[in-house]
């Protein structure tokens, strides 16, 4: 009985440690991935003025690329370096961005930033 018992509670102790194991490679990946993304994002929150005012002037004209291009993008740059440090001081909790996309430079002249903290 002594032996059936050990055999039993090696085996669950090997299964339970190996399934650890497969989730910290998960967790691990989702940190650094949140960690990435919240330090590009709080240091490349700038670039959103220019890619405002770049989508803006492509999509209404040059004034007024220049004038609410500007202001969007001042706004959406706070947004952006605010959003990059809450990743930073979250990291360790993985879960996706709360911005997108993701980085400033990705569809640079597309629709700009949105905020989605509900995906």
């Amino acid at each position: 009985m002594k032996n059936i018992l050990k055999s039993l509670l090696l085996l669950s102790a090997t299964l339970f440690f190996s399934s650890q194991a497969a989730a910290e490679d998960g967790y691990f990946k989702g940190v650094g991935i949140k960690l990435g993304h919240g330090a590009m994002n709080a240091v490349t929150g700038v670039v959103e003025v220019p890619r405002n005012m770049l989508y803006e002037s492509n999509d209404k004209g040059i004034g007024y690329g220049l004038t609410t291009g500007l202001f969007k993008g001042i706004g959406y740059g706070v947004g952006r370096t605010a959003a990059g440090f809450i990743d930073l001081a979250t990291f360790f909790l993985p879960s996706k961005p709360i911005i997108a996309p993701g980085y400033v430079w990705e569809n640079f002249t597309t629709e700009p930033t949105h905020f989605r903290p509900w995906r």
